[in-house]
């Protein structure tokens, strides 16, 4: 298969949901979303398919994945070269299922499409099932954090600025001249003019390299925490980007938890050569879900 004829790539989670069955055990669960495709109107794939409590393990999640490209290839749908794990503790099990299927796993918490179709199940769906259990879909993945970490000398900038740009503006992100990017579809229903806090970074000289460098990361989410601005990544790399004085970090803090009310918990991260440059060497948008 060509470059070409890769499709979007595939979020996934394997992991119980909040139903018993007859027999007294958690229900499991596969649910896959395609990740959309910004500025596309074309629907996502989609596959779910139950799996008992007695059968997890990562042969019969080969066979479903196997499935799972039976179904998107009957429906219209390309295969995907790479597919995302957002749970670290299914990671180990997924690789070994997603071997020999052409592959690539990325461990990774940008699993937007896929969180926000989970709550959507657990808002509609679920209750309405024999066995359910109220409460919490599930813990959340991450319920010890990392140390942040410095980022390495390659990757750092000659200097940063904090940034904000209307959600509208974002609308347009798609046509702007960028090289690095992540952009995800905006939530619907939210006001236009709320503004999105994020940052950016510039170097003159190394501003590609660093795109390049972020572009592995998966990055998630801007975090201010004990006067530090951190950037969360993959499924639990924190790295430090600054540290802040304490009156800066606490209108930081106020900007970003007024971003998760006003604009879907947007943020961004921008990588330039200068404040004059209109061109993005890298651009990332972020979303802060309560389940991510």
């Amino acid at each position: 298969m060509s470059s070409g004829d890769w499709g979007p790539d595939w979020e996934l989670d394997y992991y119980s949901r909040p139903i018993l069955e007859s027999d007294g055990k958690k229900r499991w669960e596969l649910l896959i979303s395609s990740t959309p495709e910004v500025g596309s109107e074309d629907p996502c794939f989609r596959f779910v398919k139950a799996c008992p409590a007695t059968s997890v393990n990562s042969i019969w999640l080969r066979e479903a994945l196997e499935q799972a490209f039976g179904e998107a290839t009957d429906q219209g749908f390309a295969a995907p070269r790479r597919l995302r794990c957002w749970r670290g503790s299914m990671r180990t099990m997924v690789q070994r299922a997603a071997e020999g299927l052409a592959l690539e796993l990325v461990p990774s918490r940008r699993c937007y499409a896929l969180v926000n179709w989970l709550q959507e199940r657990e808002r509609e769906v679920y209750p309405l099932e024999d066995g359910y259990m109220a409460g919490p879909l599930a813990p959340a993945p991450l319920p010890i954090r990392a140390v942040a970490v410095p980022l390495p000398e390659a990757a750092r900038g000659d200097r940063w600025a904090w940034a904000t740009l209307p959600l509208k503006d974002l609308a347009e992100a798609p046509d702007w001249e960028m090289g690095f990017q992540g952009l995800v579809p905006l939530p619907e229903g939210l006001d236009p003019e709320a503004p999105v806090p994020g940052i950016r970074l510039f170097s003159a000289t190394r501003s590609l390299a660093m795109a390049g460098w972020m572009a592995g990361l998966e990055p998630v989410r801007l975090e201010i925490a004990d006067q530090q601005l951190v950037l969360e990544a993959g499924l639990e790399d924190r790295w430090l980007l600054t540290n802040l004085e304490a009156s800066e970090a606490k209108t930081a803090a106020q900007a970003f938890a007024d971003s998760r009310q006003r604009a879907g918990g947007l943020q961004f991260v921008a990588i330039q050569a200068d404040e004059e440059e209109t061109r993005f060497e890298g651009f990332w948008l972020l979303r802060d879900l309560p389940d991510a």
